[in-house]
Parts: C-alpha cells; sequence; structure tokens
C-alpha cells in the first residue's frame, strides 16, 4: 500500500499588487507518496516555486491563500499545514519535517559563518543535543555528502568553497534534522553540467538510504528524466498534465507537454535550432477565459475559448486537461518531429 505523506488539494493563491491582483495558483493538487520523487515541471512563472512555498509557509505577505488544503502525515497523523501559523511552521515542520534546497547555494548560506556553524545551528535548535555531538553529526553529514576532509572542511567559509561544494553543504543542512521531505528547488541550475550530474546522484543515493521524499521544482525535463518518479507539468498556475515518468515521456497527451519535448535539446534531432512554443504564457492580472493554453496551440478548438477543460483520465495515474482528449474532439496526432524523437528515446531505454 502506498502511504501519501504530503497532499495539496485545490490550492488557490492570489498576490496582491499595485497593478491588481493576480491569480497565481488556481486549483492545484497532487500527491507525494513517501520514498518516492514528484518533478513539478513548466515555463518560468507558471507556479510551481509558490505552491512549494505555500507548503513551507515561505509565501509574500502580499499573498491571500483563497483556498485549499495541504495535508501531511505528521507523526502518523494528518495535519493541514495551512492551519499552522508561521511560527508553528518554523518550529515543528521547517527543517525538522520539510526542507528545501534552493538553486543558488550563495544566497542560502551565511558568509559571515563557518559551514560546520551553519550545520549544526538547527540541529542546536530542534534536536537539543551537545554542541560536541553537532558537530560529530556535522562532519558526518560532511562525509554523507562527499565532502572529502570533512574535519577540516568544517572550519571553511562558503567562499572557501566551489559552486559544486556549496550546494553539497545546503544539502547537508537540510538533512542535519532528519527531514522526511526534501523540497529541491533548481538544485543544479546555477552548477556546471558534470556536477550536476554528480549533485542529482548524490541526492537520489541519499534518498534511497534515508528513505526520503523528495519533490523536484525543475524547468529542465532533463533533469526530470533521470530523477523522477511522477511528473506534475505546471502551466499558468494549474497542473494541466500528471502521470509517472514513463507516461509524460513516452505517451505525453498535452500540446503543452508536446511543445516541452520538443524543445528539449537532442543529439539526434536535424533541426539547426531548438524548437520553442510560440508566445508566452498569459498575464494572470487578467484571468483567460477557457484553456490558458488556447493563444498558444495551433490545435486549440472554439471551446477552448469558452470553456477550461476538465481532466481527462487517461490511466490510473495519467490525466490531461486538454479537450482533444474529449470523445467528441478530432484526433490529432504528434507532432512528427516528437514522434520520431519519443520513438528513439523508447529504443534507447529498452537497450
Amino acid at each position: 500500500m502506498i502511504l501519501i505523506i504530503l497532499s495539496i488539494k485545490n490550492l488557490d493563491i492570489t498576490f496582491r499588487t499595485n497593478a491588481g491582483n493576480i491569480h497565481a495558483i488556481r486549483g492545484v493538487n497532487f500527491d507525494l507518496p513517501r520514498g518516492k520523487t514528484v518533478a513539478l515541471v513548466g515555463e518560468s512563472g507558471s507556479g510551481k516555486s509558490v505552491t512549494m512555498k505555500a507548503v513551507t509557509g515561505l509565501l509574500d505577505s502580499n499573498c491571500i491563500i483563497n483556498s485549499g488544503n495541504i495535508f501531511y502525515n505528521f507523526n502518523g497523523q494528518t495535519v493541514d499545514l495551512l492551519t499552522f501559523s508561521k511560527k508553528d511552521l518554523r518550529q515543528k515542520i521547517n527543517g525538522q519535517q520539510i526542507a528545501m534546497v534552493f538553486q543558488d547555494p550563495m544566497t542560502s548560506l551565511n558568509p559571515t559563518m563557518t559551514i560546520g556553524a551553519q550545520i549544526m545551528e538547527g540541529m542546536l535548535l530542534h534536536k537539543k543535543i551537545s554542541t560536541s555531538d553537532a558537530e560529530k553529526k556535522a562532519v558526518e553529514l560532511l562525509n554523507l555528502v562527499g565532502i572529502i576532509d570533512a574535519e577540516k572542511r568544517i572550519k571553511n567559509y562558503p567562499h572557501q568553497l566551489s559552486g559544486g561544494m556549496r550546494q553539497r553543504v545546503v544539502i547537508a543542512i537540510a538533512l542535519s534534522c532528519e527531514a522526511k521531505i526534501l523540497i529541491c528547488d533548481e538544485p543544479t541550475t546555477a552548477l556546471d553540467v558534470t556536477i550536476q550530474a554528480k549533485i542529482l546522484n548524490l541526492i537520489k543515493d541519499i534518498q534511497s538510504q534515508m528513505n526520503l521524499s523528495v519533490i523536484y521544482i525543475t524547468h529542465d525535463l532533463g533533469v526530470v528524466a533521470k530523477v523522477a518518479d511522477f511528473v506534475n507539468v505546471m502551466y499558468a498556475g494549474k497542473i494541466i498534465e500528471t502521470g509517472t515518468v514513463d507516461e509524460i515521456f513516452y505517451d505525453p497527451r498535452h500540446p503543452y507537454t508536446w511543445g516541452l519535448l520538443s524543445a528539449m535539446p537532442d543529439l539526434e534531432t536535424d533541426d539547426d535550432r531548438l524548437y520553442s512554443i510560440p508566445g508566452s504564457p498569459p498575464n494572470l492580472l487578467h484571468e483567460p477565459t477557457g484553456d490558458a493554453f488556447a493563444a498558444r496551440n495551433k490545435f486549440a478548438m472554439k471551446i477552448d475559448e469558452k470553456a477550461a477543460p476538465p481532466m481527462f483520465k487517461i490511466s490510473e495515474t495519467h490525466y490531461a486537461a486538454t479537450w482533444l482528449l474529449h470523445p467528441d474532439a478530432p484526433k490529432i496526432e504528434l507532432p512528427p518531429e516528437l514522434k520520431a524523437r519519443l520513438e528513439r528515446s523508447r529504443k534507447a531505454a529498452d537497450l
């Protein structure tokens, strides 16, 4: 039986601005099973980070949570994190239960403190252990995240470490209070490609050792293919396709997902430049009627301008919000380039 450790239900969020209210999150639903990895994918501004900030209580003061629930399995009991005050989230949940790894480690680390002091800080506050025990645990964590000569490195300051080492330190801090959920917000964006692969493998290894549940926030489908069990594709504040990683990569059903997959670099593609989805996301100051993706969708129908599509069921785990899945809709073939690419991916996966 799959245990759901985190469940977001009908989350709806607005931001007050001088220009008006921005309806940033428009009814988000998804589950995180224990020990699994869920990826949130989409263009910048689609609502990925805002959704996760709602979980940790890190939303800005101009935010209004209109409705929804964030259920968390807390020590065997289900609690709604949206009923917690920011103080309670900081004291009981953040760090101890749910930890975040941000994309730029230099903005996450305090330049005036040694990395050892920063790893120990949470343990001394939440675990109530002695300084010597915290220091031993900090060295263990640095070893766990692959930092060589941890006993010496613990006395270093962030500027004395490389980008990859700083990101490993941030992961060590996130793990210091034995969190059950790790939220990774573009954790490899600021790193070069070879270091990216090492960090992704590191997180996977630690996940299997500690039975962590992981959420990745990313626009990079290459990262998703390497790490995710389940994928949620977000657009204009909604999840518009959800499924297992194989369903999203080998049997995508939403035209936006087709566009994201077509935009991935591919050594076999003959085109002399990368594909890009035409147009730009809608301005959520003026909430669109109908399907928010309609203006950029060459397969859009008249109904797309009038009504937002529901989530159509494709399998027990695969759903997509597009009118193309309605029984009365015309049958649309995958774009030929994407079809050829998916065939190549399937063959490579079977090798």
